[in-house]
């Protein structure tokens, strides 16, 4: 709902299906995307399970989960919050005498921050958002053996036995350009962050 003094549409969940994100290889920018497929094939050819859920992130997208998820979850001011062009969206939430509210405005930021499933503050600008980075769950079952890119064999046989804390694999993964940001659990990018 807008109120009277407002022009423009409030935060909420409706948000959250505009400039959705891709899970597609095509979208991600050049070396990242050759250098992706091709530990991605190391992956396939070790039998290892890999589900990709994000790489390329519109910049309008990755400003309304990073500002949502500060918002909701930092405490930042909405009336603070810089505007994006191309992105009219009222952070600022009224109550019907036209006074800010605070909790009204929190509260659409967690809605917002949790129909976007988000584990992690996202960042903006986002390396997403230059198609250099990636989402994705890596798992296996006993001992991955897996090529590297100098054509080299090796064998991770510590845990856990994911992309997402194992550091053997972060190696064989840094071996092809895709660099580990560990505090996210499922990011990988060209620069690792």
């Amino acid at each position: 709902m807008v109120y009277p003094s407002q022009t423009m549409p409030l935060s909420g969940p409706d948000w959250v299906a505009r400039f959705p994100s891709s899970d597609k290889v095509d979208d991600l920018s050049e070396p990242f995307r050759a250098n992706i497929r091709l530990f991605l094939a190391a992956l396939k050819a070790a039998h290892a399970k890999v589900v990709i859920s994000a790489t390329f992130r519109p910049p309008e997208r990755a400003y309304l989960m990073h500002h949502s998820f500060r918002i909701a979850r930092k405490g930042d001011d909405p009336a603070k919050i810089k505007a994006l062009p191309g992105v009219d969206i009222q952070w600022v939430h009224e109550t019907p005498l036209g006074a800010p509210d605070p909790v009204a405005s929190k509260a659409a930021a967690e809605q917002m921050v949790q129909a976007y499933d988000v584990a992690f503050q996202p960042a903006f600008p986002s390396r997403h958002s230059d198609g250099e980075a990636i989402d994705m769950d890596i798992k296996w079952l006993k001992t991955l053996i897996i090529q590297t890119s100098d054509g080299s064999t090796t064998s991770i046989v510590s845990s856990p036995k994911n992309g997402a804390g194992n550091t053997e694999l972060h190696k064989v993964g840094l071996s092809y350009g895709v660099k580990k940001f560990v505090r996210d659990k499922p990011h990988w990018s060209s620069d690792g962050t």
